[in-house]
């Protein structure tokens, strides 16, 4: 075993796949000194290290610092799904903010997946693209809405690639009983997230941005004009900041902290099934449209990668292995006793509407977070954006940023024990 696949994440819990299989994760050094730039970031995750990236190929000068290594954090540990559009179904969103706001955040959704495949392709970062996504319905009452929502796609959000699936179809792509029907998107797919964060750090690092890994920020101020973090061993001088920690805020600014909350999510990886399972056949990814999201998907080798929870609680569960293998055999359940070879968790962030935070938290510093699970392809655009939004490029990101995002209630002392009891009532209500 490499150093590399035994390597603690001190922020997440237990050894992903991920790690085990994305080859060399090149180390970057601590910030030993203080640094002065035009933009500082804090946080080396997708939204981070895109804005790193964009900004310095503009020739902005940027230090970005990150508390642990690159990929410890959601961006390499999550579910690897890209989805389509965003969080939220176009239809519900249209519902909140109009149909020409609704049909913007949608295209923006669909340039971010475009940016996200592209970069992969020009820097040749090889992320295991599989295509095809699946969401699939554990009701029957939600046919008429799944029905709906690839009909609305088509019709008025202009995307062509989401077909209905009725309980005979679903059962057979998925190789499953438990679900009454779904929708079946080819215009979209997974991917190996650590593998992508990798290739982004090296680009970032190659446009002459300047990052460091296991640089904690401790605080940060603004004042007479310019921006100022401290870290244990130097401080940081800036004209403009990004923080862009998302479920790993802690204290660090009242703001984002008041809105952006952190929950536990695992994943499982399975040995390879082989190529005579039935388990989703054609090898899309799968998630279900519960509060508490199931998502799932079959790996380049066939292993199965299984996430989710029945509740969330502040701490990590003993077994990461057997709570996974329980939620997998109410689905598969010939995979009762299924050798699972690796299980991880971490935190993400969600939002009051799940719905990305995006604010100006102090003058020239911007706070970007809150993706909800639907941060893989938005994360990376975000990152992009707000570089643009530097160096007066694009003003795309003003269309997050007039989101109406509440802060969570109950302050900074309650507001986590309110939310885990409001989640254990919905993933009660998911069962009924």
């Amino acid at each position: 075993m490499t150093s590399e696949q035994k390597w603690q994440s001190p922020i997440a819990p237990g050894i992903s796949w991920y790690q085990a299989t994305v080859g060399e994760r090149p180390t970057y050094p601590e910030l030993d000194g203080s640094k002065t730039c035009d933009v500082a970031i804090i946080g080396g995750g997708y939204t981070g290290l895109q804005a790193a990236y964009h900004l310095a190929k503009a020739g902005v000068s940027v230090v970005l610092i990150e508390a642990c290594r690159f990929g410890d954090g959601a961006s390499g540990r999550n579910g690897g799904q890209l989805g389509t559009g965003q969080r939220s179904w176009p239809e519900e969103l249209e519902e909140e903010i109009g149909f020409e706001r609704s049909k913007a955040l949608f295209d923006l959704a669909e340039d971010a997946k475009k940016h996200l495949l592209d970069f992969a392709t020009e820097h040749q970062i090889d992320i295991d693209f599989m295509p095809g996504q699946m969401n699939v319905a554990h009701k029957a009452s939600y046919e008429k809405d799944f029905r709906a929502n690839a009909e609305i796609a088509a019709s008025r959000y202009g995307y062509p690639h989401a077909t209905f699936m009725d309980r005979a179809e679903t059962q057979e792509r998925l190789g499953s009983t438990r679900y009454f029907c779904g929708v079946r998107d080819t215009g979209t797919g997974h991917i190996h997230p650590l593998k992508l964060l990798v290739g982004l750090a090296r680009a970032a690092a190659a446009s002459g941005a300047e990052v460091f890994e296991m640089t904690k920020a401790t605080a940060i101020r603004q004042g007479g004009g310019k921006v100022t973090i401290d870290t244990p061993r130097g401080r940081i001088t800036a004209d403009k900041a990004l923080i862009a920690c998302n479920g790993y805020i802690e204290n660090l600014e009242p703001i984002t902290a008041s809105h952006v909350m952190p929950i536990r999510s695992f994943i499982g990886a399975t040995v390879p099934l082989g190529e005579t399972s039935s388990v989703i056949p054609g090898g899309e990814a799968v998630a279900d449209p519960r509060f508490v999201v199931r998502y799932f998907r079959k790996s380049k080798d066939g292993r199965l990668l299984f996430g989710g929870r029945e509740a969330y609680t502040a701490d990590n569960p003993r077994d990461i292995s057997e709570h996974i293998r329980r939620q997998i055999a109410e689905i598969y359940p010939e995979l009762g006793n299924v050798e699972i070879t690796h299980a991880w968790g971490g935190s993400v962030a969600i939002t009051m509407p799940r719905q990305p935070f995006v604010r100006e938290v102090m003058p020239g510093v911007t706070s970007i977070g809150g993706y909800s699970g639907h941060g893989v392809m938005l994360a990376n655009y975000c990152g992009r954006l707000y570089a643009e939004t530097v160096i007066g490029k694009s003003g795309d990101l003003e269309l997050f940023k007039a989101l109406k995002i509440p802060a969570f209630p109950g302050g900074r002392a309650m507001r986590a024990p309110l939310l885990f009891l409001a989640l254990s009532w919905f993933a009660l209500r998911d069962k009924f």
